[in-house]
């Protein structure tokens, strides 16, 4: 089996683009999630729950 340069880089590109457009999804399905919607929730407000007082 002989591969040439082409070739390897024609299935990188390939390979590169189906992997990303995958953890793209696995990304967004991750975000969209129910279960973790009160995670998100409560982190996106922690970081302003504690801003109540002047800065030390």
């Amino acid at each position: 089996m002989d591969l040439d340069h082409g070739t390897l880089v024609a299935f990188a590109k390939s390979f590169g683009l189906f992997y990303l457009i995958a953890m793209s999804l696995v990304a967004v399905a991750y975000a969209f999630w129910p279960s973790k919607q009160a995670q998100f929730d409560r982190a996106a407000n922690d970081i302003l729950d504690n801003e109540d007082t002047p800065c030390r």
